[in-house]
């Protein structure tokens, strides 16, 4: 794992509202290589969401530069940027964000179908990942009939399915049981070790947290410890 995924320099983000400005992030700099399973960790407001959500090309940031996988975030234009999160970056989220009127398996498809991919290759794709985040057989039951963990499951595959470089999970189990919780967690530690996808965590969680291979801690949006505690 020596070459770099993401590197943030000196990147800080203010919010603003009217008059006043709300300091999210604050001169943090860090490197994320390819293939961590990593965490980034600290209390309400620390600036986690926000730390990903710039990573994610979803915010930009105040002031410092992003680099993913080498390329100058800030120096893409719209179409670019659009491109790179389609591309090249898996989302999972605290609220699943699933399409209601959707499948599992159209949820799972639906990126790639953007993309352009043959309706073939989207087929056989969707039913691997499918497959391998447990929800074979239940491919074509909508987001109202799947539990909260399943619901999760779907978001992850359809996360995982188009070959990401890294994905981005903003406290993916915060609505979770332990039990769930603990099976989406070593599901997606086989998928990170088994495909090589960088995992980025976002959370509060102990359980996500015992599993991280390295934590970054924020508070009051500035860098308070980077651990790597873990080998492989």
């Amino acid at each position: 794992m020596d070459e770099d995924m993401i590197r943030l320099e000196s990147v800080s983000k203010v919010y603003r509202e009217g008059r006043i400005e709300v300091p999210a992030l604050s001169d943090v700099s860090l490197k994320i290589n390819k293939g961590e399973f990593a965490a980034v960790s600290g209390p309400s407001g620390s600036g986690k969401t926000t730390l990903l959500n710039l990573i994610g090309a979803l915010d930009v940031p105040t002031g410092g530069k992003i680099w993913l996988e080498g390329k100058d975030l800030s120096a893409l234009d719209r179409t670019a940027l659009s491109q790179i999160r389609r591309d090249r970056i898996g989302f999972v989220f605290q609220a699943y964000n699933l399409i209601a009127v959707l499948t599992a398996f159209e949820n799972a498809e639906f990126v790639m179908a953007i993309q352009g991919v043959p309706a073939a290759e989207r087929r056989d794709r969707t039913t691997a990942i499918l497959r391998d985040v447990g929800l074979g057989g239940l491919e074509g039951r909508r987001p109202d009939e799947l539990s909260g963990g399943q619901q999760q499951r779907v978001a992850i595959a359809r996360a995982m399915v188009t070959g990401p470089a890294v994905v981005l999970a903003d406290e993916p189990t915060a609505n979770l049981d332990s039990h769930t919780a603990d099976s989406l967690l070593d599901m997606m530690e086989e998928l990170n070790r088994k495909r090589g996808v960088t995992f980025l965590f976002s959370t509060h969680d102990p359980r996500v947290m015992e599993r991280a291979r390295r934590i970054i801690r924020l508070r009051d949006g500035r860098l308070d410890s980077d651990e790597i505690t873990k080998q492989d």
